[in-house]
């Protein structure tokens, strides 16, 4: 198998696909999108997602190229066979918690990191205004969990695979605080503790740039 092209920086969303590649062993290969220094609006970056984000995968196998981390997730789990259920219902279930953390987890955690770190102004007001989403995110997660061990089901998959790297950037720049919901806490330890994630987090490494796109 030729390596997927990996186009990706050190961000949640560009952590859920390196997550996502380790977990699936399929074989890869990583370009740096520095973000920071403006690459992802490079014409041949453009040419790859016109959206100017990352991640970008390129399968040359099947002659694919998907932006957009929850299509990213969902092809690489067609791809490998794994992570995503055979069942339509369950496969539902998968679909309902990989939107609802493209719709709240990531948004929500996302403005709270320009307003809390970013800003050249800190608005109380405006700040205190995700956080209590945040909080309000958190308490959906923890119910759903406090009745089964993953957020889709009983088995780890790309709902949480897609999740969890918001969780980490929230608890590790935010200050974000589990201590209301135990069932997130738990849910946040089991999956942080595959070497996978640990070895998906460290993609791209930035200090080598001879890569990069």
């Amino acid at each position: 198998m030729t390596p997927i092209q990996l186009h990706s920086y050190q961000t949640p969303n560009g952590h859920k696909a390196s997550i996502m590649l380790e977990e699936t062993g399929l074989p890869y290969q990583v370009h740096v999108v520095d973000i920071e220094r403006g690459d992802q609006h490079a014409p041949d970056f453009l040419a790859l997602n016109p959206n100017n984000k990352i991640p970008v995968i390129v399968d040359p196998d099947r002659n694919r190229t998907v932006f957009e981390s929850g299509a990213i997730l969902t092809y690489l789990a067609e791809r490998s066979g794994r992570f995503l259920p055979a069942n339509e219902q369950e496969r539902l279930v998968t679909l309902q918690w990989l939107l609802f953390q493209a719709a709240h987890v990531g948004p929500t955690l996302g403005q709270l990191w320009n307003y809390k770190v970013f800003a050249a102004e800190r608005i109380p007001s405006v700040i205190g205004r995700f956080e209590k989403e945040t909080a309000r995110v958190l308490k959906v997660m923890n119910g759903e969990l406090g009745k089964r061990a993953f957020l889709a089901g009983d088995s780890y998959g790309i709902a949480d695979i897609m999740t969890w790297p918001w969780i980490h950037a929230g608890l590790k720049h935010l200050g974000l605080d589990l201590a209301a919901s135990p069932d997130v806490g738990r849910w946040y330890e089991t999956i942080g503790a595959r070497p996978q994630v640990r070895r998906g987090l460290a993609i791209p490494a930035l200090g080598d740039r001879s890569d990069a796109a």
